[in-house]
Formats: C-alpha cells, structure tokens, sequence
C-alpha cells in the first residue's frame, strides 16, 4: 500500500516542480522554491529527489511519458476533424490531472523565448504537436497558428480550472474552445459529453 502513495506523492512533486520550471526556466528555479511549493522542508524534497538535477530529469521523463499517451491515443487516427477532436480531448484530460507538467510540455510552444525549453524532436512538447500532425517549420501557417492558439487556450484555461477549483464544469467549455481555435467545430454544435471519462 505505500508504493502508491509514495508514487502519488512523487507526482506532486513533480507536477508543483514543472509549473516552477516553465515559469522561471531550470536556472532561475531553486530546491528551496520547489520544497516551499509542495510543503516540504529542503531536506524532505532532497529525501525524494538527490538534486535539483534529478528532479528535473524525473520531471522531463514524466512529461516525456504524458506526452506519449497523448500520441498513443491518436496515432492511428488519420490527421482530420476527429484525430484534432481526439488529441483535444485527451490533453484537455491530462492539462486537467497534471497541469504543472502541461505548462511545462507546452512552455515551448505558448512561451517561446522565455528559456523554458527548446521544441526538439521527440520531446513531451512535439508530442503535442504531433498529436496535431503539426512540424511548426514545414505546416501551413494557418494550420500552425490555429493548432499553437488552440494549446495555448488549453493550458491558460486548465490553469484557470484549477485555480477557480472548475475543473469539471469547465472541461467541456475547455474542449469546445480549443476545438473553435481548431476550425473544428461548427456554430451551433453541441457540446462535449460533460460525463467524458478524464485522465
């Protein structure tokens, strides 16, 4: 029974630890913020991670791994309304569980310039833009430009959930916004299911 909390608590910690590191960048965030942040004395968070270093790994690989179960879930979708819908819902999803990591995955893309990463093949943020079927140096710059405002209004909206504690009376509001940035969906539909299983 203690993995699990251990695992839950080590999340926290990670999620707390990404939101500091997509605002402030990896230089400019400390051991002592990020144990202020999640309530623990320097010495507790050193007990879960050694270093600063290593949790900024574990937090990369986290998001790393977010970010390919977002691709997961889309990619035998063919690129079109429904895979756009798909990955909207599934990053809606995981933006509402770990919105710390999602600033993070989507700092490069929401944030561009401000050190919080850069958008290299194979990271958590091109997955998101995977997920979309979009390279941001070859796409069409309308497609580009809808897909990159529809991630930014994901993450400052899941961000607002959390901070207005809305998370599941907004998701389906969250969901139809990034899908009109999209171009997806049509005036006057419905919608999304408000019953939609999260992540």
């Amino acid at each position: 029974m203690g993995r699990p909390f251990r695992q839950q608590i080590d999340e926290g910690i990670l999620d707390r630890a990404a939101a500091l590191f997509a605002r402030h960048g990896f230089e400019h965030t400390s051991v002592q913020a990020v144990a202020d942040a999640v309530g623990l004395s320097k010495a507790g968070l050193l007990h879960h991670f050694r270093s600063k270093e290593t949790l900024h790994q574990a937090v990369l690989a986290h998001a790393e791994g977010l970010g390919q179960r977002v691709l997961g879930q889309v990619r035998e979708l063919p690129h079109g309304a429904a895979r756009d819908r798909r990955a909207v819902e599934v990053l809606v999803d995981v933006a509402l569980a770990h919105p710390g990591v999602v600033a993070l995955l989507l700092a490069p893309v929401t944030q561009a310039g401000t050190g919080a990463g850069a958008l290299e093949p194979g990271s958590a943020g091109a997955a998101a833009l995977e997920a979309f079927g979009v390279d941001l140096e070859t796409a069409d710059p309308d497609r580009a430009v809808r897909v990159v405002g529809a991630l930014g209004a994901l993450a400052v909206l899941t961000l607002a959930a959390h901070q207005q504690d809305q998370i599941t009376a907004w998701r389906p509001l969250v969901v139809a916004t990034c899908l009109d940035a999209l171009g997806s969906r049509r005036p006057g539909a419905a919608l999304p299911d408000p019953d939609q299983v999260e992540a």
